[in-house]
């Protein structure tokens, strides 16, 4: 039988400070703390978990990674709200864009204080997105 992999159950992070990171995952992206580790935090939602152990961020290995949201509204919403949160995104002014050249996909994208880089996406929303006047 052919492996088939399911939604992402949690993943590990190395970054310089646990608890400042959790915090800021809490604040910044409304995630919850869940529990201690040794040497580190693990916070989440209904969807994920993220284990932030003490560690030697290494950005450049992840390139970034994807959480999806379910609409476009969605997606603006949450513009707003890492604007108020002093979340500074990629593209200032223009934060949602394709996720690459022709994607049907429309995302924005921020990185976290210890430099790894997150994205913010809808699927096919550039299909069914509205005309704006």
């Amino acid at each position: 039988m052919p492996i088939k992999l399911g939604s992402v159950g949690h993943f590990g992070l190395a970054v310089r400070d646990p608890k400042a990171s959790a915090r800021w995952w809490i604040e910044k992206l409304n995630l919850r703390h869940e529990f201690d580790f040794t040497d580190g935090v693990a916070v989440g939602n209904a969807a994920v978990t993220i284990a932030l152990f003490r560690g030697k961020p290494h950005p450049e290995a992840l390139d970034h990674l994807s959480f999806h949201l379910n609409t476009l509204r969605e997606l603006r919403a949450a513009v707003r709200e890492l604007r108020r949160k002093g979340v500074e995104m990629e593209d200032p002014g223009e934060e949602i864009g394709p996720e690459g050249p022709g994607s049907p996909h429309l995302g924005l994208w921020l990185h976290d204080p210890d430099g790894y880089r997150w994205e913010l996406s809808v699927q096919n929303a550039a299909v069914t997105r509205p005309r704006r006047r």
